[in-house]
């Protein structure tokens, strides 16, 4: 593990005092003032602005410049409200996640993981992510989360500790090809972000109708191990108190044993589904993201190439 630099031991100072305090004011205090924030930094700052207004002509070239306009400042807001709720989400107990969520597909889930092969659950940076893992493994759903390690150690050590709390263990992305087999063959969920601009040796599908890089592992993982697949959308509803719509989602997984093309069909069928609830909500999905950053190759026969064995996130 990386040893703390003084600028870390500054860094996460700043955050447990930032999180002390949005610990002791009222919920809706602490979450209206962050939407408060989050417009200061859209509106104002302008903090990638430009970034989120691209990205929302790219996705809905056919909505009005007044509309997108709408849906980025509430992008904005939505953002702020949620980064704070997940620092409060960091002292809050098993119940309390139970109490702020309403979870719909559980039992599917449970029964897939009757078949043996365990389960991988891919989410979208849609709604409140750390929230549609929390609300399973509070409810009890044996869950490993493949994650990036944050920059400042002391800062990934508390977010480990706080997933832990709630029933979360962590995967490290580095150590995602071997660690995710065990897991799955433990019959235990695993939980992958599936809508990140993927540079290594991505697959190339349709987001919002043009051509995103997207990490094939996913895909490959439930093709090559039989594992089900399930999309999670956890979506903040209106109104106080804070409550979410935790939406679990089967994706068909088809098998024709031409494994490059299996991988294909199923990328391009989970994307295409989250596809569809970003269109639903788009006001609180993460367009700051540059989803279509990688671009795909002028050779045409790149997708052409076998999936590596090494089972690449």
């Amino acid at each position: 593990m990386t040893r703390p630099t003084l600028k870390h031991h500054v860094e996460f100072g700043a955050f447990r005092l930032a999180s002390a305090l949005i610990g002791v004011l009222p919920e809706r205090v602490a979450l209206s003032l962050a939407e408060s924030l989050g417009s200061l930094a859209g509106n104002v700052l302008r903090i990638r602005r430009n970034d989120v207004d691209q990205h929302l002509e790219t996705a809905f070239p056919e909505a009005t410049p007044e509309w997108r306009r709408r849906v980025a400042r509430a992008s904005y807001r939505h953002l702020a409200r949620e980064a704070v709720a997940t620092f409060r989400l960091s002292n809050s107990s098993p119940d309390d996640v139970r109490r702020c969520t309403t979870v719909h597909g559980f039992q599917e889930l449970e029964a897939a993981l009757e078949e043996g092969r365990g389960a991988i659950l891919i989410a979208g940076h849609l709604g409140n992510w750390e929230i549609g893992g929390a609300s399973l493994a509070a409810r009890g759903m044996p869950i490993d989360a493949v994650v990036f390690p944050q920059k400042n150690p002391m800062f990934d050590r508390h977010l480990a500790n706080a997933r832990a709390r709630l029933g979360m263990t962590i995967i490290a992305k580095a150590d995602a090809s071997r660690m995710v087999l065990e897991s799955l063959r433990q019959g235990r969920v695993v939980a992958l972000m599936a809508d990140q601009n993927s540079r290594t040796r991505p697959v190339f599908v349709d987001f919002f109708g043009v051509s995103a890089a997207t990490a094939k592992g996913p895909a490959v993982f439930a093709l090559r191990t039989g594992a089900p697949l399930f999309l999670v959308v956890p979506l903040r509803e209106p109104g106080w108190p804070a409550r979410y719509r935790v939406l679990i989602e089967r994706v068909p997984v088809a098998r024709t044993g031409a494994l490059n093309a299996d991988v294909l069909h199923l990328t391009r069928a989970h994307v295409a589904l989250l596809e569809d609830h970003v269109r639903n909500a788009p006001e609180q999905y993460f367009w700051l993201h540059r989803r279509w950053k990688t671009r795909p190759p002028e050779a045409s026969g790149a997708l052409g190439q076998e999936p590596p064995s090494e089972l690449a996130v």
